[in-house]
């Protein structure tokens, strides 16, 4: 009898202490960047592990350059999908390179593959019981003379707002949040959430650098913040164990 509560406690322990893992996929926005103590350039979901306490893991897998299509192809999803748990979260946000039209390995319609491969991502997920989050791409710091910022990103945004309005998916818009932030820097002070640097500034660049896309520091931690801050406002019941593993 006392081998049984034993046993049965051990199993209860282990259970109790089975963490929840966010899986992170998307492209260089998202990215973890090699020799981050030196290197200028950060995705904002490299920095978001110290917002969670010690029961959520986030697990960085989106990968610089990727588009729907290509991290399908090279079986990124596969190798995700297959350690998939009930609980788990998929954070997903593609867009920037599913735009390269130039190129046959990336290159996706907005109406098509783009939109069915978000719904394979979101079908899968929910077939191991995970629970997919989808996001929109972020934005570009892309301001005209008149100092307006104009959208980069065609109809790849609104076909995940589409996805996520049609199969119910937990969403987080942060093109318009990253818009409403790029707005509030300005032209000049958005600077500082990229990666615009003279040369010598950054020991890391011996050429100038004008990078309006991909995200310094200060910008990675910012827009953590703002998937963070929707997280906890989110009145999507799916983010329940989410907001009880934020600090």
């Amino acid at each position: 009898m006392k081998k049984h509560i034993l046993i049965l406690l051990l199993i209860s322990s282990v259970c109790f202490a089975q963490k929840t893992t966010i899986y992170t996929i998307g492209d260089s926005t998202m990215a973890n960047k090699k020799d981050p103590e030196r290197n200028p350039e950060h995705g904002w979901a490299q920095v978001l592990q110290p917002f969670f306490k010690d029961d959520i893991v986030v697990v960085n897998k989106a990968v610089n350059g990727r588009s729907t299509k290509s991290f399908i192809n090279e079986k990124r999803w596969d190798s995700i999908y297959k350690k998939l748990k009930k609980g788990d979260y998929v954070f997903i946000q593609f867009g920037h390179n599913d735009e390269k039209i130039e190129d046959s390995t990336r290159y996706t319609n907005p109406h098509t593959l783009y939109r069915y491969n978000l719904i394979r991502f979101v079908k899968e997920s929910r077939e191991k019981g995970a629970i997919p989050i989808l996001l929109t791409s972020i934005a570009r710091r892309n301001f005209n003379e008149k100092g307006v910022l104009v959208p980069t990103h065609g109809d790849y945004p609104l076909e995940t707002r589409l996805v996520a309005q049609e199969y119910k998916v937990p969403f987080i818009d942060l093109e318009y949040y990253t818009e409403v932030l790029e707005q509030s820097y300005g032209p000049e002070k958005s600077k500082q959430l990229h990666l615009h640097f003279k040369a010598g500034e950054k020991a890391y660049y011996d050429k100038d650098k004008a990078d309006d896309t991909h995200l310094s520091l200060v910008g990675a931690k910012t827009i953590a913040q703002i998937v963070i801050n929707q997280i906890k406002i989110s009145e999507d019941k799916s983010f329940e164990n989410l907001k009880k593993g934020i600090k």
